[in-house]
């Protein structure tokens, strides 16, 4: 029989699960460090654990150990480079908390809304201040819900019953699938412009840091509430709040830098602060012990891999390949355009690269969704874009073309009701360094993605490179390498400048209008 160690609060699920599948001698304790549970049990097969650490001391300590599972989405507390040279399989259970933190998001609105916090603290000290705390109704509202992946979702789900209209935004999503569960599309902007209440459910990236910032905030309703129980670094507490003092905008958190006591940088801006409660509640505790359970049963019998994030890159893969895979979709996802909902993704891999797109559909997933897990396999990435209401088409590589070892990208996507645009990349590897090839007609490119890259499409004239570097020098901002090809059919030329920094949303649109560019974006690769 093989040792699973749970040296945790675990829910007993777990342990009843593994002990009824018959193949499994548990040991749980939670009144013992890991340490020494280690050096008692070295003969454990497989770690279950939750918030406790597992560096690469312990794992040490177990020879026979093959599978650390998380029960959570977080593994930052487990040295997974150093399992993985261990031939360790480390898992996640994802998804577990989705539902106790929609809950939250409610429970958030219905206490903030009717002061429940306030009137019971104010009852209790004998008062009785029914005026003061005069509330107001959530029926009949408008919510915004700012990313729709799992939580966003349940969150529209759980407020069906409430008779609100719900707005959303996600651009990576299609308008059939949002309409699913309530959702009407629209663009941040008008998100912003018309929600009574505005839920943020998006993971925090360099595209998201700081997202809720001055400009969003200026297009607020006076009086309406924002609700973060996604991340800290998404909100500009600066511009926060100074927009609460302009507007009465109320403000819900249950999110900080770090997860620790002290004073809190949002103590004097948020009107209910919660010690980060979103995914504290039995049932997701159980749930996650459940499936961790669950995913350990499911390794052993059946070889399913979709939840180890510390998986290997295939054997004759080169990992340049798997980074170029990632940023090509990146790179196609910002050419398509913010605003435009994807359809489709159609791809072809030529050379070396056709027997591994199953698994390059990986990080294709990965560079749309910044809170795609890197490490699971091609089964969960596929589902993943189901779910959004994405096909995928892996065209057969046409050998005729001669592109050795090289991958094309195609997006396709709806930028309105009657119209939908397609964006190509094409990228290969050159001495172990990712590099574009070709962007849509502008072909024979290569430039290496990597750093703060500036894209401006415009009617080919003489002097539009030079008034770009003026800005950009006017702004300080120093031009590092440079492709500027040109399409004779479409007189368009594409300028692709690597900056040293990344540049201000105001600096682009400056260069945007004093050039007429027919489009214009920046992009850390």
């Amino acid at each position: 029989m093989k040792k699973v160690l749970i040296p945790t609060r675990l829910d007993g699920i777990a342990a009843d699960l593994l002990k009824a599948n018959g193949n499994y001698l548990v040991v749980q304790d939670a009144s013992k460090p890991v340490e020494e549970l280690a050096r008692l049990h070295p003969d454990a097969y497989a770690l279950i654990v939750r918030g406790e650490k597992i560096p690469a001391d312990i794992m040490d300590k177990l020879p026979k150990l093959k599978v650390i599972v998380r029960a959570g989405a977080g593994y930052n507390t487990i040295d997974a480079k150093h399992a993985r040279k261990k031939g360790i399989d480390v898992m996640t259970t994802p998804g577990a908390n989705s539902n106790a933190v929609a809950e939250e998001v409610v429970a958030l609105m219905l206490a903030d809304a009717r002061h429940i916090i306030a009137a019971d603290a104010s009852t209790r000290s004998g008062k009785w201040e029914k005026d003061r705390f005069m509330g107001r109704e959530v029926a009949e509202k408008t919510v915004g819900i700012v990313g729709l992946g799992n939580i966003g979702r349940l969150v529209a789900r759980r407020l069906a019953g409430f008779d609100v209209k719900l707005l959303g935004y996600d651009p990576a999503i299609s308008g059939e699938k949002a309409a699913e569960f309530g959702v009407a599309l629209t663009d941040l902007e008008t998100l912003f412009a018309n929600a009574d209440y505005i839920t943020l459910h998006v993971p925090e990236n360099d595209e998201t840091q700081h997202l809720i910032g001055p400009r969003l905030l200026a297009a607020v309703k006076t009086g309406a509430t924002i609700i973060n129980c996604a991340r800290a670094g998404i909100v500009d507490e600066a511009a926060l709040r100074m927009a609460k003092k302009e507007r009465g905008i109320r403000y819900l958190n249950d999110v900080y830098s770090k997860d620790d006591g002290g004073r809190k940088s949002v103590a004097d801006i948020a009107d209910i602060m919660l010690p980060h409660l979103g995914a504290n509640t039995r049932e997701a505790n159980a749930k996650a012990a459940k499936r961790a359970a669950e995913q350990l049963i499911d390794l052993d019998q059946k070889g399913i891999t979709s939840f180890i994030v510390n998986r290997d890159i295939p054997e004759g893969l080169d990992e340049a390949y798997c980074q170029l895979a990632y940023t090509l979709s990146r790179l196609c996802r910002c050419l398509l355009g913010k605003n435009a909902t994807l359809k489709m993704i159609e791809t072809s891999f030529y050379g070396s690269l056709e027997p591994f797109a199953d698994w390059l559909l990986v990080p294709i997933t990965a560079g749309i969704f910044e809170d795609f897990d890197l490490s699971t396999d091609c089964r969960a990435a596929r589902k993943h874009l189901e779910d959004m209401g994405i096909d995928c088409v892996n065209r057969k590589a046409d050998v005729r073309k001669g592109y050795e070892n090289s991958m094309t990208i195609d997006f396709i996507g709806a930028v309105d009701a009657d119209n939908l645009k397609r964006m190509s990349v094409r990228g290969t590897v050159a001495e172990g360094i990712p590099m574009v090839s070709r962007i849509n007609e502008f072909n024979k490119l290569y430039f290496e993605p990597v750093g703060p890259t500036a894209f401006f499409l415009y009617d080919d004239r003489p002097g539009v490179i030079g008034a770009i570097g003026l800005k950009l020098a006017g702004a300080g901002v120093n031009i590092e390498d440079m492709r500027n090809p040109h399409d004779p059919k479409t007189n368009r030329s594409l300028a692709i400048l690597r900056i040293n920094q990344a540049p201000s949303e105001e600096l682009m649109k400056a260069i945007s209008a004093e050039i007429k560019a027919i489009a214009a974006f920046s992009i850390k690769l």
